[in-house]
């Protein structure tokens, strides 16, 4: 599927995708889309609803309130910058009222501050504008993997923490400087250590794939990260499982 992002110019009509007046999708997952730019809102619920998700949008915070009070949803999608009511002032409202379906923010707003204040608010991921449909897709499908009232915000394996606010890793407390993609690599990596990862499952999982390439994609990336995690007089800890894959290798 091409690599679609959205940016687009606001329409104002709300619309429902498997709510209340939508066409009947019982068993699909829900979701919540609390967006005022219409144009986004309608092209968002088309491709997630395409991937088998069921749709309800609303345009405001307050009705965003109304909706996830009055029914269950497996996950919201909330604009951060909302009329009458802002997203973040939403999802707090709705933390404390104890909803508890995870939250992914949208926001034009990309700083770090920015990204802690929508994590602080109760969101649980932060996606910037314009996105790719596919990241949005990936994210969505990894929050309705998690296990309810989980929010992790740091991770921890063997001599490795990651930051997962302030985007930051540090080896036995020495920061280790990443790209956004090798970020992502090694956070899949830490959140299975000790499990053999094949290039497929990477390809899938890290880079969105829907079909496996013929490429060396994979290797490239996992000898880049390598070199910055187990620098030379340290123990190993990425080792290459032969014919297979990698592992991310620590003591139990």
């Amino acid at each position: 599927m091409p690599d679609r992002t959205m940016n687009a110019i606001s329409t104002t009509e709300p619309f429902a995708q498997g709510g209340e007046g939508g066409p009947d999708r019982e068993g699909w997952p829900r979701v919540l889309l609390v967006e005022d730019d219409g144009k986004i809102a309608q092209e968002v619920a088309d491709e997630l609803e395409s991937r088998g998700f069921a749709v309800r949008h609303v345009q405001t915070g307050p009705a965003g309130l109304a909706a996830a009070l009055a029914e269950t949803f497996d996950v919201m999608i909330v604009d951060r910058m909302l009329p009458e009511m802002d997203g973040l002032t939403l999802i707090e409202t709705l933390r404390g009222r104890q909803v508890s379906s995870p939250v992914l923010v949208l926001s034009a707003l990309s700083a770090v501050d920015d990204r802690v204040s929508g994590l602080k608010a109760g969101g649980d991921d932060y996606l910037t504008k314009p996105f790719a449909m596919e990241e949005l897709a990936a994210r969505l499908e990894a929050l309705m993997r998690r296990p309810n009232n989980t929010r992790e915000t740091m991770l921890h394996v063997g001599p490795l923490s990651m930051d997962l606010i302030e985007r930051t890793v540090t080896r036995d407390g020495q920061e280790i400087d990443l790209l956004p993609r090798e970020f992502r690599l090694l956070e899949y990596l830490m959140r299975r250590p000790n499990q053999v990862l094949t290039r497929t499952m990477l390809l899938e999982d890290v880079w969105h794939y829907r079909f496996v390439p013929q490429t060396n994609l994979v290797d490239v990336h996992i000898g880049k990260l390598r070199r910055k995690i187990d620098e030379a007089g340290a123990v190993p800890l990425i080792q290459s499982i032969r014919g297979t894959g990698f592992m991310l290798r620590v003591a139990e």
